[in-house]
């Protein structure tokens, strides 16, 4: 399963869309490739009111037991990551 990176003034942000993570259902900590991650009733609910909505990936501090993987959550989110950007004139 791949992670969409996006580069913004030398910063690279993994962003990941409900369809990269299979359209879960049910919050909990679900294995992807890129580690573990922990869903929320609250991301779910973003993501039923706007399918498209990439998140940003957000690495969560380091367990006692790095050898299981990396855990992740979903943090700040764009509900149309693909519309050109919002100007006003």
């Amino acid at each position: 399963m791949a992670v969409d990176k996006i580069t913004l003034d030398k910063t690279t942000v993994d962003k990941v869309t409900w369809d990269r993570v299979g359209r879960v259902t049910e919050p909990g900590r679900y294995m992807y490739t890129f580690g573990w991650l922990t869903i929320t009733a609250g991301d779910l609910e973003i993501w039923k009111l706007y399918p498209q909505a990439a998140f940003t990936l957000l690495a969560q501090p380091g367990g006692s037991d790095a050898s299981l993987g990396e855990e992740f959550h979903l943090g700040t989110f764009d509900v149309a990551p693909g519309a050109p950007p919002f100007t006003t004139h």
